[in-house]
């Protein structure tokens, strides 16, 4: 449930009801508006508390959350999450979040020309796997905690943040060392023992919706973070599996609107896995920012031809370059602001 404040409420009024909350196990998530205070009840809440926090002064309203996905509804948090990623915001209409950047890390002169490129067109995040899960036991699957440091000497020559993914429970402290976000991909949306360690670190989460997965399904994950206490997560559309043959996936813009609809959490698009297919990616990441993205994930690579992972889905530098232009046309028309090539920077 979730309890409104009138816009005279007093911070006494406020702390009164904390104060019960506490005494009847439950915890709050505090939402501070222009003109009242919202507070979310997480915890477990039976029928009677409406009428007990109703009767509370200047409490103007007492409202039960119909959702299966509690804490990630609009209803629990009604004004947008915005996630501060060392000191670059995603969400609630801030700045585009641009990432790229190579499917897998292959070698340190692969990852630092790639992120020197992606950076220089307005990037703001370097994404490169260092674990990589594979259809094939015989496919890359990448360089491992070596990955993890090419990512670190990279930021470091950049200023881009890291964006990697997590494949194990064990593996999450590790990653976290050096990841400034962590990523959930779409075949470990329900390892929900991941789901659980990640909700307990102070680190950004990317959850990607899985192949098959509902939007439902895709939140209820993003509830286990959640409730773990990491309030710090951003959902990915990534492409669903259909019965489509001349694309990847078929990736289901018209979830980006309903998760805005129904979530506070920002998404982010990726329209490299969407489609699979290079050519799409420009015309689906311009879509994806009229139809409200928070963010883009991109997959950028020297030579995709040559690439150990993902090739038909990676741009060149030159096709990124050119894909920036576009999507800065649409942040234009839309009112989203698109970061900047370095040379208009100057």
């Amino acid at each position: 449930m979730i309890i409104v404040m009138s816009t005279q409420a007093t911070q006494q009024d406020v702390d009164d009801v904390l104060e019960r909350m506490a005494a009847e196990g439950l915890k709050p998530h505090i939402s501070e508006g222009e003109e009242r205070i919202v507070i979310g009840v997480v915890g477990h809440t039976y029928a009677e508390l409406i009428d007990v926090f109703s009767a509370y002064n200047n409490v103007e309203n007492v409202i039960p959350i119909s959702k299966p996905f509690k804490q990630a509804s609009r209803e629990f948090r009604p004004i947008d999450t915005v996630i501060d990623v060392d000191g670059v915001p995603i969400g609630g209409g801030q700045e585009l979040a641009v990432m790229a950047g190579p499917c897998a890390i292959e070698s340190e002169d692969q990852l630092m020309r790639t992120a020197e490129v992606v950076a220089q067109q307005g990037a703001r995040f370097l994404r490169g796997g260092a674990y990589k899960p594979r259809t094939s036991p015989y496919g890359f699957r990448g360089l491992g905690e070596e990955g993890l440091k090419l990512h670190a000497k990279a930021r470091a020559a950049t200023g881009l943040k890291v964006i990697t993914e997590v494949m194990t429970p064990a593996d999450v402290p590790l990653v976290a060392e050096y990841a400034d976000i962590l990523q959930i991909g779409a075949r470990n949306m329900q390892n929900f023992n991941l789901l659980d360690e990640v909700g307990k670190i102070d680190k950004p989460v990317m959850l990607k919706r899985g192949m098959s997965a509902t939007i439902e399904e895709w939140l209820l994950a993003a509830e286990y973070i959640l409730k773990g206490g990491n309030h710090r997560v951003m959902l990915c559309e990534r492409g669903i599996r259909t019965f489509e043959h001349y694309t990847r996936n078929t990736m289901d813009l018209s979830a980006i609107p309903v998760v805005k609809r129904l979530s506070h959490l920002p998404v982010i698009a990726d329209p490299s896995h969407g489609t699979g297919k290079w050519h799409l990616i420009e015309p689906m990441a311009k879509a994806s920012v009229a139809c409200g993205a928070d963010g883009l994930i991109i997959e950028v690579h020297p030579s995709p031809d040559h690439a150990l992972s993902d090739g038909p889905q990676s741009l060149t530098f030159d096709n990124f370059r050119k894909t920036m232009e576009q999507v800065r046309q649409v942040g234009q028309a839309v009112g989203r602001k698109v970061g900047q090539p370095a040379l208009a920077m100057a």
